[in-house]
């Protein structure tokens, strides 16, 4: 239970896009950062992140406890991965069954498919991007814009990026 004044724990199952980009730049280590959400990667995501070097710096996150690998499990999950994997990655798929069947949040870059089931299954709200996290580490005070990545050019989306993708989250805790 969290402490008295604190919010709640808000996980954010988190796809390979998401970790590649933030591992890109050098900032992986924000998921760590930003209560109240922890980001959880399905085992199928791990297996995705192929590149050498990106697999390493994936690996001492997770063996740091920066991010925590999480499976599918329960039958239900399992029956939504099966109908998703028909239309999506095996990634994709394993995100999205964990965010609909557990309540999650969802971290991803996809478009596309990918989105449009996201929001027909999640509805509007939970699906947070990259430049949304970046935001957020902004709005937070662990990033500050001058900091923020440039190859992401969130100085001139900052503002707009933040009112579209954070306010959304807000409203869940």
């Amino acid at each position: 239970m969290p402490p008295p004044g604190s919010s709640p724990v808000r996980v954010v199952v988190t796809d390979a896009n998401i970790l590649i980009n933030l591992i890109h730049v050098g900032r992986l280590d924000l998921l760590g950062k930003l209560p109240p959400y922890s980001f959880v990667v399905p085992e199928e995501v791990v297996k995705e992140v192929k590149d050498p070097s990106q697999a390493e710096a994936l690996q001492t996150a997770l063996s740091s406890g920066l991010l925590q690998v999480v499976q599918l499990m329960d039958p239900a999950e399992l029956t939504v991965y099966a109908d998703l994997i028909q239309i999506l990655g095996s990634g994709e798929a394993a995100c999205l069954s964990l965010a609909q069947c557990r309540q999650w949040l969802i971290a991803s870059d996809e478009k596309k498919k990918f989105r449009r089931e996201t929001l027909a299954r999640l509805g509007a709200g939970r699906l947070l991007n990259t430049p949304g996290i970046l935001t957020l580490a902004i709005s937070s005070g662990i990033l500050t814009v001058e900091d923020a990545p440039d190859s992401l050019d969130l100085r001139s989306t900052a503002h707009s990026s933040h009112q579209s993708i954070a306010r959304p989250l807000g409203k869940l805790l």
